[in-house]
């Protein structure tokens, strides 16, 4: 067995101890590196997207193919001190986002925006409930955020449902908007609702390529208000 002699120890120990003081100064680096990206995250605002399955990516290979993700790269890409969360969940009707958004308004938020309401339609729920569910998870983020930017995303249905649902169904989102005097963005699925090839097998749910498409529609009013 190899043993130290008596000189060669002190030498090893000496190794020893600056090799812990190496990663001593290493491990208070990283700390200090954490700590910074904390505070460079904290002075970030909070774009919060509040929706159903669009918001969420249904069917979607990679989820951060959804607009909202994309639209948070448009915000990095111009370096814009933002950053978006995204509060997505499918099936989600206007009723279960008014029981689901008291939780999340434990998220502070600077500007809010409401993908709600296609559920409904889809259902064929009554307009005037959709359109007072909607008010009420309005009122809930203004209570708490009073200075938060409000967005509204408009929704159609198609004309199966029928000609009078679908004309009163589409005016909730403009009478929403200006009687909260938030941005409006006239109709989510401009240019990919109804298209085959941007749109899943279901022809509900938009493919990689029309979430590119909402993300413009979204960012055309979104962008001026940052």
């Amino acid at each position: 067995m190899m043993t130290l002699s008596r000189f060669s120890r002190p030498l090893c120990l000496l190794l020893l101890f600056c090799l812990a003081c190496g990663n001593n100064d290493k491990t208070v680096a990283e700390q200090q590196t954490v700590k910074i990206e904390k505070k460079q995250e904290e002075k970030l605002k909070t774009i919060l997207f509040f929706g159903d399955s669009l918001t969420a990516g249904y069917g979607l290979e990679d989820p951060e193919a959804a607009f909202p993700y994309l639209i948070e790269q448009k915000i990095d890409s111009l370096k814009l001190p933002y950053k978006v969360i995204s509060a997505g969940l499918s099936g989600e009707t206007s009723a279960g986002g008014k029981n689901r958004i008291d939780w999340l308004l434990k998220q502070n938020m600077d500007i809010f925006v409401l993908e709600l309401g296609a559920n409904d339609g889809l259902r064929g729920l009554q307009v005037s409930e959709t359109e007072k569910n909607l008010q009420s998870i309005i009122d809930q983020v203004k209570a708490k955020y009073p200075e938060t930017k409000i967005v509204v995303t408009g929704m159609m249905v198609p004309p199966s449902m029928g000609t009078k649902y679908a004309a009163t169904f589409k005016d909730i989102f403009p009478n929403l908007a200006k009687r909260n005097k938030a941005a409006f963005i006239p109709f989510l699925l401009e240019g990919v609702g109804g298209v085959p090839g941007l749109n899943q097998a279901d022809g509900i749910h938009p493919t990689v390529e029309g979430h590119k498409i909402l993300a413009n529609n979204v960012w055309a009013v979104l962008q001026p208000i940052l």
